[in-house]
Order: structure tokens, then sequence, then C-alpha cells
């Protein structure tokens, strides 16, 4: 299939204390009280190794995205950059985020790129369809058993850059913060994916919803440079995109201003040399 549109895709979580009964029986209501149950839990079970929870037992809290039109000159594709935001708003509820995700991507049918999201973005995604009810279809019908969404090397649907870039396991599977280091991207800034559920609790969601964007500008950066490293995006082409990214930057920052960090920390990163 030739896809007429990317979707670089992020999520953010924090622990569903509300699945803690029916997972151990644990009744206290207190939600530190439950996260503690929670990490317990997964120690047990990993035998120490890991209290992160798996998949099912995250609750998202911010959805955001970056969505281009896909062209094709000799050959090579090219990118036209169409919007980046959040879906819903901060007040909105887990179910709203989660089925105006998957409205959106039934309706662009897009390439869908993240960075590990073949492992977590896309696995929590769909249990929390499953929770709320909610169908998406496309997801599993397009394509055939070798490319498709759900096929693990069909790179061409599902853009998973931890996998691609470690070539499935075949190297080190690093961090998105070190692929930006070497290549001169601003990396995480300002707030990590740790102190999500302390803004969470604090009730400061739409810090949240900003540093997922972050995160989602970061991911495009390293798929556009992948692109032009695979040949599948002539060095022009690449430029275009990246210009067209501070230009919405720029824009856009007055009303957004984590933006214009995003863009004065990518500065910093890369000597101010944005494009190459």
């Amino acid at each position: 299939m030739t896809h007429r549109s990317l979707l670089v895709f992020d999520i953010e979580t924090v622990p569903d204390t509300e699945a803690v009964p029916n997972l151990t029986g644990f009744a206290e209501p207190d939600i530190a009280a439950r996260r503690a149950e929670i990490e317990r839990y997964h120690l047990e079970i990993t035998e120490g190794r890991n209290s992160f929870p798996r998949q099912p037992f995250h609750r998202i809290v911010a959805i955001s995205f970056l969505r281009a039109e896909i062209d094709r000159e000799d050959g090579s594709e090219v990118y036209y950059l169409q919007e980046l935001r959040s879906g819903g708003t901060p007040d909105s509820p887990e179910h709203d985020l989660v089925a105006g995700f998957f409205q959106f991507f039934e309706r662009h049918r897009p390439r869908l790129v993240s960075f590990n999201g073949r492992t977590f973005d896309l696995p929590v995604l769909k249990y929390r369809a499953m929770m709320h009810g909610i169908a998406t279809p496309y997801l599993y019908n397009a394509g055939d058993r070798w490319q498709g969404y759900n096929s693990r090397y069909a790179a061409d649907w599902h853009c998973d850059l931890l996998e691609v870039l470690s070539d499935y396991g075949a190297s080190a599977r690093v961090r998105l913060n070190e692929v930006c280091a070497v290549l001169g991207f601003p990396g995480k800034f300002g707030t990590s994916g740790d102190q999500v559920s302390e803004l969470y609790d604090a009730g400061r969601i739409a810090e949240i919803r900003d540093y997922c964007e972050t995160d989602v500008l970061n991911t495009y950066l390293v798929y556009l440079r992948l692109q032009m490293h695979r040949g599948a995006l002539a060095r022009d082409a690449y430029n275009r995109a990246v210009a067209d990214l501070v230009t919405m930057i720029e824009t856009e920052g007055a009303e957004r201003p984590h933006l214009l960090a995003f863009l004065e920390a990518w500065g910093e990163s890369s000597d101010r040399r944005f494009t190459l």
C-alpha cells in the first residue's frame, strides 16, 4: 500500500490504580498505596528485576502526534507538515483520548512512526481501547500477513525507530535521548517521563501534553534523518521538511511556549545548524 500521510505519535501514562483490587485483592483506596502495590506485584513476578507496570496497567493521560502528508518526487518521498498537537483537552477522560486517536487513525490510514511504539505505546492503546469498548478494525485488517500494522518488519506501515535502528535487536536498543544527542537534536529537556505521575497528581496535565509533543518532535526529526540515510528522502526534501518544522514553531511559538523552548534547545544542541 502507498500511504499518503505520516502519523508520528507518543503517549504519556500513569499507573492504572483502579485495576489493583482485581489484580491482587489489595483494596486500600489510597492512590499512593495502590501504586506501591502495583510496583510490588511487578517486582514479584519479575523476581525483583523490574517494577515498571506491564502494558495493561497504564492509564493514558496524553496522546500527542504530528501529521505530515506524503508526496513522491523522482522515486523518493517528500513530507509536508500538517499539524502538531495533542488529542482532546487537558480535561478529556481517557476514553475520549483513545477513541479520538483511533478515529483519527481510521480516517487518515497513515504510516505510523514511533519510538518504542510497537513494544509500549501501541499495546497500551490497544488494551485501553479494549477496556473502553473501542473498535479499530483497520489496524488489524489492513495489509496482509507480511505487510500491515501488526507485521514486525513492515516499517512502511509502522516504523518503530527503536526496532529499526537496532536492526530488530541485532545491536543495542538505545534511548531516544541518546540518538538525539548524536544527531544534534534536543532530546529530553525540562520534563522527563518519570515526572509524569507527579505532574498528573498536581493537575498539571497541560505540561504533560507539552512534554509529549516535544517527544513527538524529536521522534520526527530522527525519522527524517533515517529516511534520508535510507535513500527514501532526498537531502533537499529533508531540508525542506526541517525548514517547515522551524517555520511552524516560529509561527505558533507565541501561543505555545514549549515549542520555542524546543527550538532554543535544538539550536544549542546543533550550533544553530538546523538543516544539512
